[in-house]
């Protein structure tokens, strides 16, 4: 992928079958008000169709949001697929309804940050500024 010059480009998804995106396009929103590019991929997403949309669109990030309780997995099937595409270059964060107990699993397998109920707009937009494009130099 590479570093790309320009507005910060994130993917913002909502994988499996969770259908509450109220979350998700908050977010968007606030990285769109924020000066970032942001792609709303829609609700019941795969992991393979938030991969292949991350890879089309030049993305330097991709933001899961998660209620089902799937979030393992499919955080998971996510990075996994980012590795195989030779596309680990793509950062992944996410949110949602995630016990604290699962948090650092979740970030040994290479989820770079996860924000739980209460996290700011401001908080998520500061982070997102502060490590994505760090990361894809790195």
């Amino acid at each position: 992928m590479g570093v790309a010059a320009g507005p910060i480009r994130v993917v913002v998804a909502k994988p499996g079958l969770d259908g509450h995106d109220r979350g998700a396009k908050v977010i968007a929103r606030a990285l769109r008000d924020a000066g970032m590019e942001v792609i709303y991929t829609g609700l019941h997403q795969t992991p393979e169709q938030i991969v292949d949309t991350a890879i089309q669109e030049d993305a330097d990030a991709i933001g899961l949001s998660i209620l089902s309780g799937a979030h393992n997995t499919l955080f998971a099937a996510v990075i996994a697929l980012l590795r195989e595409r030779d596309a680990a270059d793509i950062l992944v964060f996410g949110g949602g309804i995630i016990p604290e107990a699962d948090i650092a699993p979740l970030k040994e397998k290479g989820v770079a940050e996860i924000f739980t109920p209460g996290a700011t707009t401001a908080s998520i937009v500061d982070w997102v500024r502060a490590n994505v494009r760090e990361h894809a130099e790195a």
